[in-house]
């Protein structure tokens, strides 16, 4: 018998407010006692997203509402980050796409809706920000049946449910003139319209890892949903990279599951699980956990190629060595090595100079990411001109 779970992740346009919605779900289902202070937007856990008010990094959180649990994915807006967007909808089963009452569905709305429908997923739309001044909501849903259309939604995910919400007071309701009450109405159609997969609890284990943290405590920790079976601290599994690859053995120490924003130590976890593993050291994104009697690998995750290439290079200028610590071409190497091993969208080349290393990501935003992530680590560097990648 499975258990009451919904998997689901949130996916907007750069600054619709998805994030502060987020912000609600957690506190309204309790997730947050009554005399905590919270700081707004919890989700966003990054310096630099906080401060540049966006999201880079997907995260999850779960919430529990009428005894059932549900997982809450808050991926990223701009299309730099579309690889976390990609990897995030494999482990879903539904989305809640976040529309702006003013400004409609936005390019990179269209970019990750394409996604969401190529697997798919059934959408709830939620016109979020409802009481802004010049709010167009009927503009709005016709602009993204239109989009829906366009992009091949099948008939069923062009019956599409809405909700009308505003993430910063905290309401939600079915009708588009409603100005008060509280989530409610969106936990309703969560449950209501995001199916419950019906995963074989009983089968041999399969997870399949999404996303990589790290610890330095306990080192490499994968976050994946598991696909079929139980995982069970202590078990012993086969590392695999998709179908007909060699699997390397390895054994799992510890299991903890998303409470809130926190990460809870449970003993077991089951099917439709989104779990968080660690004592493996050999695990990396898109690779799949099995039972070592039936060694079946899930097929590695597609994502899309860079589009923008700019060289690192170690600062020879006469400066060199006064703002950073980490100034060397191994220093450098490791550290780009170090970022590769989380972040799938980003590809790292030698040069013919030993100083040099050729990086290639989404976008300027991806990169600037990236440099602005290392000059606050203490690395010291010299970057060339960013040159669009043509396909050939």
């Amino acid at each position: 018998m499975n258990r009451a779970l919904r998997n689901v992740a949130i996916i907007a346009h750069v600054d619709h407010g998805k994030t502060t919605l987020v912000d609600q779900l957690l506190r309204q289902s309790g997730t947050f006692r009554d005399n905590q202070q919270v700081s707004e937007r919890v989700m966003d856990s990054g310096d630099i997203e906080r401060e540049r008010g966006i999201t880079i990094l997907s995260k999850n959180c779960a919430v529990e509402y009428e005894g059932t649990h549900i997982n809450i994915v808050d991926t990223p807006g701009h299309a730099d980050f579309g690889g976390e967007v990609e990897r995030v909808l494999s482990m879903v089963d539904g989305v809640l796409l976040l529309v702006d009452a003013v400004e409609g569905p936005m390019p990179q709305t269209r970019f990750v809706t394409r996604k969401a429908l190529a697997l798919g997923l059934k959408p709830i739309v939620v016109v979020n920000k409802v009481d802004r001044p010049g709010a167009r909501i009927d503009y709005v849903i016709n602009a993204t049946f239109d989009l829906f259309d366009k992009l091949g939604a099948t008939e069923e995910q062009l019956d599409f449910p809405v909700v009308y919400a505003s993430g910063l007071d905290g309401y939600a309701s079915m009708e588009p003139d409603v100005r008060e009450g509280n989530m409610r109405p969106l936990f309703d159609a969560i449950l209501k319209y995001v199916p419950q997969r019906h995963d074989d609890v009983g089968g041999a284990t399969q997870l399949q890892i999404i996303s990589l943290d790290y610890n330095s405590y306990v080192g490499k920790i994968g976050i994946g949903r598991v696909n079929r079976g139980r995982v069970r601290a202590g078990q012993d599994v086969s590392v695999m990279f998709g179908p007909g690859s060699e699997p390397t053995k390895g054994r799992i120490n510890q299991i903890m599951q998303f409470h809130g924003l926190e990460r809870v130590q449970v003993e077991e976890a089951e099917a439709g699980d989104i779990v968080l593993i660690n004592g493996i050291e050999e695990i990396g994104i898109g690779c799949t956990l099995t039972d070592p009697l039936v060694q079946e690998a899930l097929p590695l995750l597609h994502i899309d190629e860079p589009t923008l290439t700019m060289n690192f290079m170690v600062n020879s200028s006469p400066l060199a060595g006064r703002e950073g610590k980490f100034v060397t071409s191994r220093q450098l190497r490791d550290r780009l090595d170090r970022e590769l091993k989380s972040n799938v969208a980003l590809r790292v080349n030698p040069t013919k100079d030993d100083m040099v290393f050729e990086v290639r990501g989404r976008g300027e935003l991806h990169l600037t990411i990236l440099l602005e992530n290392m000059r606050r680590e203490g690395y010291e560097l010299a970057v060339s001109r960013p040159q669009v990648k043509r396909k050939r």
